[in-house]
């Protein structure tokens, strides 16, 4: 009974804190534990073990509050099985445990801010912290919190390394040709109904009055810091007007390749640490930088942002240059490609008659299935040929709003892919198959070179990839 025991303690201690050796066991799924001064004793399961990939452990209660978090996303189970669960499992355990081994390190507080950002959408949604932790049954916020802190990282890990394996695959026109030739006619895929969509911005801009004001505070603020000790972080918190930072005092940790402005890159990176900016402009407003640390070529850094005040004003003159343009173009004084040259204020599309490109390949159409709601959501209404009225556009990312009217230029009804026509976006789908070929090699040379463990309960399991080695 004391050898028992003693193995219960060693068992319970491992599951507990996760330290679990790459050996081939598995943990016993109940323990033997004294109630009184007998030798009575009652069985309590522990979490069974489904599987081990290297240093990561898969839990029973991962697979099931993977399908908790799909069932809460409001994905479709119906199709989904424990075994394809634990498989998905296994493949990020598997691309996160290889990223650890090759340095493709996330810094903790890159995933902390990750995690900020998702706290903050979960608030928002559901209207308090509170109603977010009993929806995923935690006491606490620093449970809560630290729960997603590895869902983060294991997550940020697992993109990085997939990131890495298909950087460099790209596809020639004959490769794209060859995918294309291969394709049985009768399987050629279906594209959705898509649009064309042009338009014509004008973005008001602040007087220089504005402006000024707005840079003598950031002296202001800076000043402070600098000469009487203040807090960056607090005035951070005070008086940035950036969404994305201001509740963590203006805090981004970043590299040359995080995707921020080039004008706040180039001010960032000509700071030295403990240095703050002088006023600079972008265009979300004026920011102030200040470098907390660096570490190579990663920077941990504060800003604060401050946006001109824009009068009323100024916005009604914008819309009243909008309802004019409109008309001119109605009357057929200026076609809409013209209007956009002459007047547009957007430099991405004036040349090009105001038309937007899909930020997914850049391709001109936009299939109604996968398009961003809020455009969706402007054209949706609109006939062909028919120019919008002005319509208001704040920008999500903090800057000042902007004002525009739109126009289908055409549309395109659900069609059998067409070499020709659809060259882009077949070129996509060709160069998606290089890649999940890339992937596919990756996984089955990594899965041959690492310490895999499978349950004996999850053996059996029809999986994609050779976890069960022979």
């Amino acid at each position: 009974m004391k050898k028992m025991k003693n193995k219960v303690l060693a068992l319970l201690f491992f599951a507990v804190c996760g330290l679990l050796s790459a050996q081939e066991e598995t943990a016993d799924e109940a323990v033997m534990v004294k109630t009184d001064s007998t030798t009575n004793t009652k069985k309590i399961k522990l979490d069974g073990i489904a599987a081990v990939i290297g240093d990561y452990v898969i839990l029973d209660s991962d697979i099931e509050k993977t399908l908790i978090d799909l069932k809460s996303q409001g994905a479709s189970t119906q199709d989904i099985t424990k075994c394809s669960l634990l498989g998905k499992l296994m493949e990020d355990r598997l691309y996160a445990h290889q990223a650890v081994q090759d340095s493709l390190l996330v810094s903790d507080d890159q995933v902390n801010a990750q995690s900020d950002r998702q706290i903050q959408q979960l608030v928002a949604q559901v209207g308090s912290m509170a109603k977010v932790l009993k929806f995923y049954n935690k006491t606490d916020i620093e449970s809560f919190r630290a729960e997603l802190f590895e869902i983060n990282k294991l997550r940020m890990l697992s993109e990085k390394m997939q990131g890495k394996i298909v950087e460099e695959i790209e596809v020639t026109p004959e490769e794209v040709r060859q995918f294309f030739k291969k394709i049985p006619d009768d399987q050629r895929p279906v594209f959705g109904a898509e649009l064309e969509i042009a338009q014509i911005v004008k973005q008001p801009e602040a007087p220089e009055a504005e402006k000024q004001k707005v840079i003598d505070r950031l002296n202001q603020i800076k000043q402070d810091v600098e000469d009487n000790d203040a807090s960056f972080n607090v005035k951070a918190i005070l008086y940035s007007q950036d969404p994305g930072s201001k509740s963590k005092g203006g805090f981004y940790s970043m590299t040359r390749e995080t995707p921020f402005v080039k004008e706040f890159k180039d001010v960032a990176f000509s700071l030295q640490e403990g240095e703050i900016s002088e006023p600079f402009e972008t265009a979300f407003g004026y920011h102030i930088i200040y470098i907390e640390k660096i570490r190579g070529q990663e920077l941990d850094l504060r800003h604060i942002l401050i946006i001109p005040e824009i009068p009323q004003a100024t916005i009604d003159k914008a819309v009243k240059e909008l309802d004019t343009i409109r008309q001119q173009v109605i009357d057929g004084k200026y076609t809409f490609a013209e209007a956009a040259l002459n007047f547009s204020d957007e430099k991405e599309t004036k040349f090009d008659g105001g038309l937007l490109r899909n930020p997914i390949n850049f391709d001109s159409r936009f299939e109604l299935t996968k398009m961003d709601p809020e455009l969706y959501n402007q054209v949706r209404n609109l006939k062909d040929e028919e120019i919008s009225r002005p319509i208001r556009e704040n920008d999500q990312r903090g800057g000042p709003p902007k004002f525009k009217i739109m126009k289908i230029s055409n549309r395109f009804d659900e069609h059998e892919a067409d070499f020709a026509k659809d060259y882009l976006k077949i070129q996509e789908l060709a160069l998606r198959e290089k890649q999940f070929e890339a992937i596919k090699e990756w996984m089955g040379d990594h899965i041959e070179d690492t310490y895999i463990h499978v349950n004996d309960g999850n053996r059996d399991c029809d999986f994609a990839n050779n976890w069960v080695k022979e």
